[in-house]
């Protein structure tokens, strides 16, 4: 029979695997945080990637998004063809730091779409769902942390 000393301390060494195992696997997708502010990513890097976004997409988890990584410092144009859900798009230097925002970027469905293009160079753009930037108080000049999960 275990008694109820040895029965607490099972009780709670379970609770802090659960708490452990909890933080091991969110510890390991890609990430993107402002502040206290994090935000889990899908990563954009190859061509293809890079071409396709979001476009297709019906929704997007409230605290996620997608991270576009160009593999050098440019002036990247972004669109809305084909992409079904308003957005922000926030453009961020290789320093981290936010360098343009462009906020409610409205879904495109004809064939012609307006580009919207950042006044600096940039890294990295990430898209969030519409109004995130405005809710968490972004703007131009906030750094960012990001943690990508290594393949």
């Amino acid at each position: 029979m275990i008694s109820k000393k040895n029965l607490i301390f099972i009780i709670i060494f379970f609770i802090i695997l659960v708490f452990l195992f909890s933080y091991l696997i969110n510890s390991n997708k890609n990430r993107v945080c402002f502040n206290k502010n994090c935000f889990k990513v899908e990563i954009a890097s190859t061509p293809e990637e890079l071409s396709k976004g979001l476009m297709f997409r019906e929704s997007l988890d409230k605290n996620s998004g997608m991270l576009f990584i160009f593999p050098e410092n440019g002036i990247y144009s972004f669109w809305m063809k084909n992409t079904l859900i308003p957005l922000d798009i926030i453009w961020i230097n290789s320093d981290k730091e936010i360098v343009f925002i462009k906020e409610n970027v409205q879904p495109c469905l004809e064939n012609d779409c307006e580009s919207f293009s950042p006044n600096e160079t940039a890294k990295y753009v990430l898209e969030l769902n519409s109004g995130t930037t405005e809710n968490i108080g972004l703007s131009v000049g906030d750094n960012l942390k990001i943690k990508i999960k290594k393949n």
